[in-house]
């Protein structure tokens, strides 16, 4: 005889013989989209202008990716590292055709929180002569890129972990006025983060709750603190790169080559420094020796992620609201899909495998890429001015508010007040504010909503002849449904259904007795009732607007079935979802000789027409 646990493997061997190849195929195509898009990429037409513009976005992505490690408060060659493994990354796994992840400015600032709170700096200075032999880095800068990775690691994790709760299906509640708020404020805390650079002052690292109002009341107590110099090159710098930008998206379709300004300005300004000796002469701040090729993975320190957790769902929800933000933009202009689940695989993985690499928290950013490069030394205040100059997209979003004025109030105090929020604390809890505020406002305004609208017969697409339906219509009223029927708004929908009929003038003093009786707790007169049985009025339910609906929605359709029967009022219902029918089916109450569902409203009004002819041949034949 065959022992249980012999069984249990012959049926565990069973189960797994049962998985077809077919399926396996279509898990990777649907978890590995680089198995869709590269056997049907047009090398011969695609490759050359592909690779040019990859490498002109390359090129800006050095230097935002040195500027966005300072900004991380960890060594400039970091920034390049995540400029690099991050893509490859995403390349297997993200779906956004014209999105790359690399080094972001908001997951910087939110890493720099925890490396400044963790391994505080006594000199911003990057240069030091304490090497530890890893990377030609002092051990202080091999700390601080530890909490970095360690941040990065724990927020790919969460990414991972939201993706496999199925919460990419959530994200609908993330509005474009809470988006848009956030990353503006976000980015509002970025160019505040950089100002002690662009003016050349010295001042601790400040964060935490009103941190934005603290920064720049330090400035305006110190303001004599100052330097010229480095003001001077900071303003400079922000002027040829604004110029430059606009000057490139303006006649970009006509010389197809944009010019690299953010590398030739570092260029520029490193020589200026090198041989002006700017650093002891003027006193300002330099990024130092970049070191050269690539690290040796190593496990990010896991004794400190405790310590992170805070930053790491930060990193993991605004990077990932950004980064789906930018992908859903393009994917719409571009005509093709992304899933935002699967958003959630590709971008936590390209936090959690870079990690091993020295990389900071990565996030996705429109119309760049990322190669590794090694260069000189760079001065700190070029490096504000990128920062701020890159984030001028995010900035502009103000003018939103226009927008959303015109469009609707609601939304723009929506905005405003997430705004508030982001700046106060951080964008993590403003990102949260929007969210909460969005359902709170959604639960007061939809039991508000309409629920139903009185249809016209003309508005029917069925034609009568007029002998036909002159007698006929008189007894048929339609009634459209035009919102989901859940347990917010299942109160309202009975209420507006009464209202309607009540509103609405009958024909006939009989029909509007019945109708109004079905829907009240008092009883009806019995020979307005009695009179009625041969001419039973006829409520029409067009339920093609009905998208959702949940128990307590289904339990008033069929409370309102059951009054009307009661009141010898016949209900149809149109358009009905198969899954309403069976919820209604399995609900009970439903016992008709006749048929309650309809593909159409004209196939209702023609089983009326048919019971109603076949009612007065019986009549006249029982006479």
């Amino acid at each position: 005889m065959m022992t249980g646990a012999k069984r249990e493997r012959n049926t565990v061997w069973r189960k797994i013989q049962a998985v077809r190849f077919e399926d396996i195929k279509a898990w990777c195509m649907r978890r590995l989209p680089i198995l869709k898009w590269v056997p049907v990429y047009n090398w011969k037409e695609s490759l050359i202008p592909d690779t040019v513009s990859g490498m002109m976005l390359a090129i800006q992505q050095v230097t935002q990716g040195l500027a966005f490690a300072a900004l991380s408060s960890v060594h400039p060659v970091f920034g390049l590292y995540g400029s690099f493994f991050p893509v490859i990354v995403y390349a297997i796994f993200g779906m956004g055709r014209h999105v790359a992840t690399g080094t972001f400015a908001l997951t910087s600032l939110i890493s720099a929180n925890a490396v400044e709170r963790l391994v505080p700096s006594v000199s911003t200075n990057f240069t030091t002569n304490n090497n530890s032999g890893i990377l030609g880095l002092s051990e202080f800068e091999m700390q601080r890129i530890g909490v970095a990775a360690a941040v990065s690691f724990l927020g790919g994790i969460i990414q991972v972990a939201m993706f496999m709760l199925q919460l990419g299906r959530a994200t609908f509640v993330l509005t474009e006025p809470v988006i848009s708020a956030m990353t503006t404020g976000a980015a509002t805390h970025v160019v505040t983060s950089q100002v002690k650079y662009l003016l050349g002052m010295k001042m601790p690292y400040i964060s935490g709750p009103l941190g934005f109002f603290h920064i720049y009341a330090y400035v305006f107590e110190n303001i004599r603190s100052v330097q010229l110099e480095a003001l001077l090159l900071s303003l400079l710098s922000i002027v040829v790169l604004v110029l430059v930008k606009e000057l490139n998206e303006k006649f970009q379709r006509d010389i197809k080559v944009v010019l690299p300004i953010d590398l030739l300005l570092i260029i520029a300004t490193s020589i200026a420094c090198y041989y002006a000796d700017m650093e002891y002469v003027y006193g300002l701040e330099v990024v130092g020796h970049i070191p050269k090729g690539l690290p040796s993975p190593k496990t990010p320190p896991m004794n400190v992620l405790p310590e992170v957790v805070t930053e790491a769902f930060g990193v993991a929800l605004v990077g990932y609201v950004a980064s789906l933000a930018l992908a859903q933009g393009s994917a719409k202009k571009f005509k093709y899909t992304v899933d935002d689940n699967q958003e959630f695989l590709a971008h936590g993985l390209s936090n959690v495998i870079p990690s091993f690499f020295f990389c900071i928290p990565s996030a996705a950013a429109m119309g760049r890429t990322a190669l590794l490069y090694s260069t000189g030394a760079k001065t700190q205040c070029v490096l504000a001015s990128i920062i701020v100059v890159g984030l001028k997209g995010m900035l502009m979003q103000f003018r939103d508010l226009k927008k959303y004025w015109n469009v609707d109030k609601v939304d723009w105090s929506i905005w405003v007040s997430t705004y508030v929020f982001t700046i106060c604390f951080a964008a993590n809890v403003g990102l949260l504010y929007g969210v909460v505020c969005t359902i709170v406002i959604v639960i007061f305004r939809f039991p508000r909503a309409k629920t139903l609208n009185l249809k016209n017969v003309k508005e029917v697409e069925y034609k009568y002849k007029a002998e036909d339906n002159c007698e006929l219509l008189k007894q048929v009223k339609i009634i459209s449904v035009n919102n989901p029927l859940i347990f917010l708004n299942a109160r309202k929908f009975h209420a507006d259904l009464i209202k309607i009929i009540q509103k609405d003038s009958m024909s006939s003093q009989c029909e509007q007795n019945t109708l109004l009786c079905s829907f009240s707790n008092g009883s009806c007169p019995g020979e307005s009732v009695q009179s009625c049985h041969s001419e039973r009025c006829v409520l029409i339910l067009d339920c093609s607007g009905l998208n959702f609906f949940d128990y307590t929605g289904v339990s008033m359709l069929l409370q309102i079935y059951m009054d009307c029967k009661n009141r010898h009022i016949d209900v149809l219902l149109a358009h009905c979802k198969a899954s309403l029918i069976k919820a209604m089916q399995y609900g009970g109450y439903l016992e008709s000789e006749n048929p309650v569902f309809f593909e159409s409203i004209s196939s209702a009004i023609d089983a009326i027409k048919i019971h109603r002819n076949y009612s007065k041949y019986s009549e006249q034949s029982e006479v």
